[in-house]
């Protein structure tokens, strides 16, 4: 299957691929043909995205037609490596930020998760209670509201209160270091779970593409693989459940903002999630944009201004609606991986992210960083 069924023509996508013998490239998709765009003026996918208008840039961009999108798909399996033909995440020198608990629905899992302690075993138990004393109380408020002041006044009398409801319906967003730049991977990569977890889920995503100067310019897919028991056990192993080998992937390209596709439009979206185990089991989840609790661009504002800078830009995961209740093992357990699962998150103007899940001691070491990237373009004269 490719990362676009019926790519929209009129669609500005670019992205990242690894060109064998040569290193990585940066891409765009006209019709079915994959081009290598990659200049002086743009050696990395930062300074293509800083220009004035990257759509205009796009537009006139000249290069090379590397491969069609069918072969690129084709090379672009969880066994390339090193100088193998395959995509990579579309993003390279930006910072890899993430919000959490956007949606309510997510909210209440969260907080299941802290009152179990990362114990599956204890999910159920803690879900029913959890959602006896919150019910729907959670929705449609707008986080910092009075009303939400009102709602967290209950809770922390039932002894519910959370870390989690704070940053979800508080004034103040959760926003993380999902990854590092250059450390996620792409369509069709492996993605990775620390062995120590064994209570674990995907997250399907929008992440925005940002700018320097806080602009947003365009959109893409990605995978926020969540380890729920270790961030269960203590919020203070964020870092250790989220940034791992391979614990994340975005793409497969990056949708750039012109008139007919915008912040509109990724409110609208629609996201479609489905995992296929190798023991035969079959998960379908969705995520609806149109029900995330906090304003993108109010997420955005949080993340850059004065108070901080990302000269480099960032890509910034939105947070998910999907809530992984779906027994895979033990009645009350929920859902958790198993490795052998392919992951597939479809939407219709981003396209499709596929991964294979594996323990991140066992996908591809991340070796080719930021230094191992000044020093290829140097080679290919793109640095002066």
């Amino acid at each position: 299957m490719l990362p676009f069924d019926n790519p929209d023509p009129k669609a500005r996508l670019v992205g990242r691929i690894w060109r064998p013998g040569i290193g990585p490239a940066l891409v765009a998709l006209r019709g079915g043909e994959v081009v290598d765009i990659t200049s002086p003026a743009a050696p990395t996918m930062r300074d293509f995205l800083e220009q004035d208008d990257p759509a205009g840039a796009f537009d006139s961009a000249q290069g090379e037609t590397v491969c069609t999108l069918a072969e690129l798909t084709a090379a672009s399996t969880e066994a390339a490596n090193g100088d193998d033909l395959r995509l990579l995440a579309p993003c390279d020198l930006q910072a890899i930020k993430a919000s959490g608990v956007t949606f309510a629905e997510s909210m209440v899992e969260r907080v299941i998760e802290e009152q179990a302690e990362g114990d599956a075993d204890k999910a159920q138990d803690i879900r029913r209670k959890v959602q006896a004393v919150i019910g729907d109380s959670l929705l449609g408020i707008e986080p910092g509201s009075e009303k939400a002041m009102e709602v967290k006044r209950v809770l922390q009398a039932e002894k519910l209160w959370s870390a989690y409801l704070e940053v979800g319906i508080g004034p103040d967003a959760e926003v993380f270091t999902k990854s590092q730049p250059m450390s996620s991977v792409g369509w069709g990569a492996a993605i990775g779970l620390h062995p120590i977890s064994t209570w674990n889920n995907p997250e399907p995503e929008i992440v925005l593409v940002v700018t320097s100067a806080g602009s947003i310019v365009g959109a893409t897919l990605g995978n926020d693989v969540n380890l729920r028991d270790v961030e269960g056990r203590s919020s203070l192993l964020l870092g250790k459940a989220k940034d791992n080998n391979a614990s994340c992937s975005i793409g497969p390209f990056i949708r750039l903002f012109d008139a007919g596709y915008g912040m509109d439009q990724v409110l609208a979206a629609e996201l479609k999630l489905r995992v296929e185990g190798e023991d035969g089991f079959v998960l379908d989840g969705h995520s609806s944009m149109s029900q995330i609790s906090r304003r993108p661009q109010d997420i955005v504002s949080q993340t850059i201004g004065r108070h901080h800078q990302y000269p480099d830009g960032f890509v910034l995961f939105l947070g998910t609606l999907f809530a992984p209740i779906q027994d895979r093992e033990a009645p009350g357990q929920g859902f958790t991986h198993k490795t052998g699962d392919v992951v597939t998150i479809t939407e219709d103007a981003l396209g499709e992210l596929r991964n294979t899940v594996r323990l991140s001691t066992e996908c591809p070491e991340w070796s080719f960083g930021i230094a191992a990237l000044m020093r290829n373009l140097a080679r290919r004269g793109f640095l002066a």
